[in-house]
């Protein structure tokens, strides 16, 4: 039974607005429910502890990220437009990748991915080529917002990647390294999360159907 005047959606909202101010590390059940106005217990007729909450707010966040490819959409495409989906959920908040790491997605979610399997195999691909490209990409996708939100949090959060003179300083030393930046991208630039997933599309590719 729920606490009467607190809707469970309502908490989790709450939490996600927390986690974008706060963060992962300032996320807890007492600053939540000061937020809310209530107290500890109050929150507790919903989720039993913190990680019950973690889970439902990856879930809130997950829930609109699936589904299949558009009309005359090939699975190249779809794939593509679906990694980028899910890094631009990721990104939209603070410590979005942490806390889809640490989170349990749900049945819901698996549910989802059930129909996105089906999809790929209605394609030509065996249920283990469609797993694994579709686990790879997203593996790929989570492990790159990872670093990319760790990098804007050592620079004080500025959306802005560290260039001219704060790459300039390490020319001399990593000239290398500096013209791959200059020329490609950072390592968590735009860019260089396109290439890494051309890279993983071209070798599905080499191995799906015709």
């Amino acid at each position: 039974m729920a606490q009467k005047g607190l809707a469970r959606d309502t908490v989790v909202r709450a939490a996600l607005e927390l986690l974008d101010e706060a963060g992962l590390e300032g996320l807890s059940m007492r600053r939540l429910a000061a937020r809310l106005g209530v107290q500890n217990p109050a929150l507790y007729w919903h989720f039993r502890n913190k990680q019950e909450l973690l889970d439902e707010m990856a879930r809130e966040l997950l829930a609109h990220d699936m589904g299949g490819p558009a009309e005359g959409e090939g699975w190249r495409e779809w794939l593509t437009r679906r990694a980028h989906r899910y890094r631009r959920t990721l990104l939209g908040h603070r410590d979005g990748a942490r806390l889809i790491a640490a989170g349990d997605p749900g049945p819901g979610v698996a549910r989802s991915f059930e129909e996105e399997l089906r999809t790929l195999t209605g394609l030509g691909f065996t249920p283990a080529r469609g797993l694994h490209a579709i686990t790879a990409i997203s593996h790929y996708t989570l492990g790159f917002v990872l670093n990319e939100q760790a990098a804007l949090d050592r620079r004080g959060r500025r959306d802005s990647p560290d260039d001219g003179p704060a790459l300039a300083a390490y020319a001399a030393d990593y000239p290398l390294t500096v013209e791959g930046v200059r020329t490609g991208g950072a390592p968590t630039s735009d860019e260089a999360f396109e290439h890494g997933l051309r890279l993983i599309l071209d070798g599905v590719a080499a191995s799906a159907p015709a």
